[in-house]
């Protein structure tokens, strides 16, 4: 039996290049960064270098650039360290999308118990954001303006520079989850008009628990926690060295391999839409068809089929996949972008999302294009509904 992981957008394993990178500050360098003595100045000397290149790769100045323990804290930092900063002067209206992350849901659904405001944006029925709906949606009082550049399910990418233009004509901060972007698309600060940025080391083939929050410059926010001068006192905690010289590394593989890689990946990816269309009936693509849309990206729905029972059957058969967002693992409730993008719940409850990486093969597109089909037929001969319908 065939192994073929394709969950990708979940996590990524830890490139061997970077592993070795890491390894050295494991051993060799493995001082505390705030220690003042040599060892402490080598594991220092090891954080700035990363956060130099990082920046680099942003666009950024090193000094924009806050490490943290990945997405979820850096969207936390800067939503919540924004409504910290502006809630009490300038306003307290926040805006976002109805198919973000659960780290930018979430943290908007806590500070509205704290008296914000919040509109969540409605899009289209390939998950766009639409610009119009934005400026209707702006006020005098709104002080933030999160959306992310491409979505985790269904990969669709959204007009952030457009969004960005518009908010720094309103001077609204605007903050871009870019974790599942950075390293498939160009994701340039400056070029995107933002304010505030996320991204994540373990969507690019780097260690889990390291990531970072751009803050421009000029840009107040508060700090997220307290306790230490680590990261110029804007995140407390002695930082997780080996783990931030792997992020610097990580991204900088990633981005040296981007065109070339998401070509290659693009190519794989129409190949299995492709093929699961000509192979099934009753079938419906999730996400932009065509340009906005992420190059390792497959999100597809079949009508009569239950998504879990779906992803055990891959499973069993060596193929790697999700239903969704990995932080949702476990719910039994369809996807909440799949239901924002209107989808009938027939169709949301039988989703999957399969995400190319760069060690995936043609050979591995053809291996799921083999048993997939048999394995929703056969769940679909098992469904009552299914056969009311065939019946019909």
């Amino acid at each position: 039996m065939r192994k073929v992981y394709l969950d990708h957008s979940a996590t990524t394993p830890v490139r061997r290049e970077v592993a070795e990178k890491m390894w050295t500050y494991l051993t060799d360098k493995w001082g505390n960064p705030s220690s003042i003595h040599g060892v402490g100045r080598e594991a220092k000397k090891g954080i700035e270098k990363a956060r130099e290149k990082i920046a680099a790769l942003l666009g950024a100045e090193a000094r924009e650039i806050v490490f943290t323990g990945g997405g979820t804290e850096a969207d936390n930092h800067a939503i919540i360290g924004t409504a910290a900063a502006l809630g009490g002067r300038k306003g307290r209206h926040i805006i976002t999308s109805s198919i973000e992350h659960h780290a930018v849901l979430d943290t908007c659904e806590y500070l509205e118990k704290d008296g914000f405001e919040v509109t969540y944006l409605p899009v289209t029925r390939e998950g766009v954001v639409r610009i119009e709906d934005l400026k209707s949606a702006l006020r005098k009082d709104t002080i933030l303006v999160s959306i992310m550049h491409a979505n985790n399910e269904v990969g669709t990418i959204q007009p952030v520079e457009d969004i960005g233009r518009i908010c720094k004509e309103r001077g609204i901060l605007f903050h871009i989850d870019a974790v599942q972007s950075f390293g498939k698309i160009p994701v340039d600060v400056q070029d995107l008009n933002v304010d505030l940025l996320s991204i994540s080391a373990h969507k690019i083939y780097g260690p889990k628990g390291i990531g970072c929050l751009y803050i421009r410059r000029g840009v107040k926010i508060d700090n997220f926690a307290h306790g230490g001068a680590q990261e110029r006192g804007r995140r407390p905690g002695t930082e997780n060295v080996a783990g931030i010289v792997g992020f610097a590394k990580a991204a900088e593989l990633a981005v040296a391999e981007m065109e070339t890689e998401a070509a290659r990946q693009e190519k794989l990816r129409d190949k299995l839409i492709k093929g699961l269309q000509e192979r099934l009936e009753d079938v419906e693509l999730n996400g932009h068809p065509g340009h906005l849309r992420l190059c390792n990206n497959v999100n597809m729905s079949f009508k009569y089929v239950e998504g879990e029972s779906l992803l055990l059957s891959l499973d069993m058969s060596g193929v790697a996949a999700s239903s969704g967002s990995a932080c949702s693992s476990g719910s039994l409730d369809p996807s909440h972008v799949l239901t924002a993008m209107g989808l009938p719940l027939e169709y949301a409850l039988g989703s999957v999302r399969m995400t190319l990486g760069r060690d995936n093969t043609e050979e591995d597109v053809d291996y799921v294009l083999d048993v997939l089909p048999d394995i929703v037929k056969r769940l679909r001969n098992m469904s009552p509904f299914y056969k009311t319908q065939a019946m019909v």
